[in-house]
C-alpha cells in the first residue's frame, strides 16, 4: 500500500487535475513529490479533515494557523505554488457543488476522506474571530475588530514593526534601504503633501502607535490629535509622547471617529484607516472628514485597493483575512475611493500608486518576524504568531502579482471660491 505521502500527492493531482508542484511530507515521515520543490509538510490527518470540511482558502487557513500544515525553507515559493491551485482558479472551478459533478474529483474526495479517518469537523483555531455578521460596522463591532487584530501586545508588534512602530506602507528609496529609513520617507512624505505648517492642527484618524503624530509635531511644529479605538496602541502613543517631551502638542484618544466634533482642522490624515470603515459606510466616513477640515485644507488618505470585480455585487471578503486578520475589513476599488471622496465634497488633486513599496515592507516584516520567531511566540502565542506570518508572507506576493494595491489620495477641500491652495506644480509637495 502506498505511504501517506504519495497518497496525499496522488489525491491532489486528480482534484487539481495537473501535477503537483510541490514535496509532500505526510505525518507518518514519508517524503513525495519532485527533489528540490518547495516542501509541504501536513503534520497531522486533521489538517484534511479542516480541507474537507471547508474546502477551499478557510480550510488550508485554519490547517496553517492550527500547526497542521507547514512549509520547510522558504515559503514565499511555496504560496507561489498554492496561489496558482487555490487563490488564483476560477470561483466557479472552486465551488464545491460545481465541482462533485466530475467523477473523478468524487472518487478524489472518496480517497481524502478514507486517508483522513473519523470526518468530524474539527473545531477553529481560537484565533479565529468568532462574530456574528450583523451589525457590521458599527461602534461595538469595530472596536472589537480592530481588538482583535491591534491588541496582540506592544512587544509582539515592535518586534514585527521595528523601531519605527508604523504599521503601514512604507516609501522605499531604494530596495536595499533600511526599513527605519523608508518608513521615515513615508512620514515625511504625508507631511509635504499636506504642506503642514507650525501652528496648524492635524487630526490623524486611526493613528496606531503614534509615529505620524510625534513626527508631525516634532518635524513640522504642528499641534496633533491621534484616534484610535485600540487602548493598548493608546497607552503605547502616549508614552511615546511623554518621552519626546511632546504633551503640550500631541493629544492621543481612545475615540471612533464618528464621534469628534472638535474642527476645523487644518489637514486630515487617514492612514491605513479606511479599510476597516466599511463600503457601506465609507461616504458617510468622508463626509465626516470633510465636515472636519476648514476650508482649503487637505486630506491624504493611504488605502489598500482590491482590483474591481465584473460583478461587483458578487464580492465576497477573503475568507482567510476576514477569519484570523482583520474582521470586516473592506477593499474597494481606487475609482470607487476617489469617487466617494468628490461626493463627500472634496476634490481629488492627486493619486499616487505605491503597490511596490508595500511589496518591500512586508518583506521586511516577515523577515523581522522569521528572525524573532522563538520570542514572537512567547509573546503572541504560536497559532498567532503563525497567522500573521502567512498573512504577511501572503499578501507581499499579492501586491508583487498586482492583485492588490495601495495608493495616496490627496483632496482638499476646496474654498466658497473655488481656491484649491495648490500650487500649480503639485509634485513638489510645497
Amino acid at each position: 500500500m502506498p505511504d501517506a505521502a504519495s497518497r496525499l500527492k496522488g489525491l491532489a493531482e486528480q482534484l487539481a487535475g495537473e501535477p503537483l508542484p510541490l514535496r509532500i511530507r505526510a505525518w507518518d515521515g514519508s517524503l513525495a513529490g519532485p527533489p528540490g520543490a518547495p516542501t509541504l509538510v501536513v503534520r497531522d490527518r486533521r489538517a484534511l479533515r479542516r480541507l474537507l470540511w471547508k474546502p477551499g482558502e478557510l480550510g488550508l487557513a485554519r490547517a496553517w494557523v492550527a500547526g497542521d500544515l507547514d512549509v520547510e525553507g522558504d515559503l514565499y515559493p511555496a504560496l507561489e505554488l498554492l496561489a496558482g491551485l487555490v487563490w488564483e482558479r476560477d470561483e466557479d472551478a472552486r465551488t464545491l457543488a460545481r465541482a462533485l459533478r466530475d467523477p473523478r474529483v468524487r472518487a478524489a474526495v472518496r480517497g481524502l476522506v478514507a486517508l483522513a479517518g473519523l470526518p468530524l469537523p474539527p473545531a477553529p483555531p481560537r484565533e479565529e474571530a468568532r462574530r456574528p455578521r450583523r451589525g457590521l460596522h458599527t461602534r461595538r463591532s469595530d472596536r472589537r475588530a480592530v481588538s482583535h487584530h491591534y491588541d496582540v501586545g506592544n512587544d509582539f508588534y515592535e518586534l514585527v514593526l521595528g523601531p519605527s512602530m508604523v504599521y503601514s506602507c512604507a516609501y522605499w528609496p531604494a530596495p536595499d534601504s533600511t526599513l527605519e529609513t523608508a518608513q521615515r520617507d513615508k512620514l515625511e512624505l504625508v507631511c509635504r503633501k499636506l504642506a503642514l505648517k507650525p501652528g496648524q492642527r492635524l487630526l490623524d484618524v486611526g493613528c496606531g502607535w503614534g509615529s505620524l503624530a510625534l513626527h508631525a509635531a516634532r518635524e513640522h511644529g504642528v499641534d496633533v490629535v491621534g484616534i484610535t479605538l485600540s487602548r493598548e496602541q493608546a497607552a503605547y502613543a502616549r508614552k511615546r509622547v511623554a518621552d519626546e517631551g511632546l504633551a503640550d502638542r500631541v493629544e492621543i484618544r481612545v475615540q471612533d471617529y464618528r464621534d469628534v466634533e472638535d474642527g476645523p482642522y487644518d489637514a486630515l490624515s487617514s492612514i491605513g484607516m479606511a479599510e476597516h470603515v466599511g463600503a457601506g459606510r465609507y461616504l458617510d466616513y468622508a463626509t465626516g472628514l470633510h465636515r472636519l477640515l476648514r476650508p482649503g485644507g487637505r486630506l491624504l488618505d493611504h488605502q489598500i485597493a482590491r482590483r474591481p470585480h465584473r460583478d461587483e455585487s458578487a464580492h465576497d471578503a477573503d475568507p482567510f483575512i476576514d477569519a484570523y486578520v482583520f474582521p470586516d475589513g473592506e477593499l474597494q476599488p481606487v475609482g470607487t475611493t476617489v469617487t466617494q471622496l468628490e461626493r463627500a465634497g472634496f476634490e481629488v488633486r492627486d493619486v499616487e500608486s505605491i503597490r511596490e513599496h508595500y511589496a518591500l515592507t512586508l518583506r521586511r516584516w516577515v523577515a523581522n518576524l522569521e528572525a524573532g520567531w522563538e520570542r514572537a511566540v512567547r509573546l503572541a502565542g504560536p497559532g498567532r504568531a503563525r497567522v500573521w506570518r502567512l498573512y504577511m508572507a501572503a499578501s507581499a506576493l499579492s501586491f508583487e502579482r498586482n492583485r492588490i494595491g495601495v495608493n495616496q489620495v490627496l483632496a482638499v477641500k476646496t474654498t466658497g471660491s473655488g481656491d484649491s491652495g495648490m500650487p500649480l506644480r503639485s509634485r513638489t509637495w510645497n
